[in-house]
């Protein structure tokens, strides 16, 4: 099995829903994204994906984010953001392109700060 990830970066606010404490208040943070794609064939260029491409789809779901106030925008507006939502925003977004090149996504993890993040990785039997 091979895989491949890329990285971007975005800044956005947000608030915690139903949480006590100061993230229930309006802050920000400084995002960063990796999505990691897995697949048993690599193509005539020996390569699983180009990288290029994959942070071109990343950078196409980041655009909507990117400087807004994510409780404002579908499906935040009714989902939590946090950083486990987010991760899974991603991935799903992704997803279908992957599948449409024979890939699957492996893993997207979302980091609010340079030492937390949350990571989702699909079930193999949602795919």
């Amino acid at each position: 099995m091979f895989e491949v990830s890329a990285e971007y970066s975005f800044a956005a606010g947000h608030s915690l829903r139903a949480y006590k404490g100061k993230c229930e208040n309006v802050h920000g943070h400084n995002y960063k994204v990796r999505v990691t794609l897995a697949g048993e064939k690599l193509n005539a260029a020996g390569l699983l994906m180009d990288f290029v491409e994959l942070r071109t789809e990343i950078k196409a779901l980041v655009e909507r984010l990117d400087h807004r106030f994510l409780n404002d925008i579908p499906p935040f507006d009714r989902l939590n953001p946090s950083a486990e939502n987010l991760a899974k925003y991603f991935c799903d977004e992704i997803e279908t392109q992957a599948r449409n090149q024979g890939l699957q996504v492996h893993a997207v993890t979302v980091w609010e700060t340079d030492t937390t993040s949350a990571t989702y990785r699909p079930n193999s039997s949602d795919e």
